[in-house]
């Protein structure tokens, strides 16, 4: 193998792995006092429960099997609580209109990541559940903690989403209706 080919091949391989590094990054960020992303490992394989547009972002709400399972069941309308483990991740994505179909809004850039998880010792003065966001940085390509001027905001700690959500603690501070399939 001549040393181009050689130098091409270590090349290649350092950005794939930088690449990869990248991505893994992200799962040393954590809240201050709050919810690490590592909580949330493998979030992006989770099952869709709905979509929602607010404040002009687009969102998926994805949910891990025990949060889907505790939907299925019925919560939060059968009057249940979600179990403990129960984790949701809220990606919000800037929108765009759809160049092939502009009729149709689609995602565009990405704006954040919201979690949520039910551990009701954990957490126990925010109605059993922790929250946490991280804002996207396009141009670095990587995700940040949240802050008090991020939307939503993210304060130092766990229950900074704990407020807004008060206002649907008959559903067990869960916002997001189950989409019927």
């Amino acid at each position: 193998m001549n040393r181009i080919n050689m130098l091409a091949i270590v090349t290649a391989a350092m950005v794939l792995g930088s690449t990869a590094l990248a991505a893994d990054d992200k799962y040393t960020l954590k809240v201050p006092n709050g919810l690490a992303f590592s909580e949330f490992k493998g979030y992006e394989n989770w099952q869709l429960v709905s979509v929602s547009e607010d404040g002009g972002k687009l969102a998926a709400i994805l949910a891990n099997p025990a949060m889907i399972d505790a939907y299925r069941a019925g919560a939060p309308g059968n009057g249940k609580p979600f179990p403990d483990g129960a984790k949701m991740a809220k990606i919000h994505w800037n929108p765009k209109k759809l160049e092939t179909f502009p009729a149709a809004t689609v995602p565009d850039t990405q704006h954040d990541v919201d979690f949520m998880v039910k551990d009701s010792k954990r957490f126990a003065d925010s109605g059993g559940w922790g929250y946490g966001t991280f804002d996207y940085d396009v141009a670095a390509g990587a995700f940040k903690p949240g802050t008090a001027a991020s939307t939503p905001p993210q304060g130092n700690d766990a229950k900074c989403g704990f407020a807004c959500h008060t206002i649907v603690k008959t559903r067990d501070y869960v916002f997001t209706e189950y989409g019927k399939r």
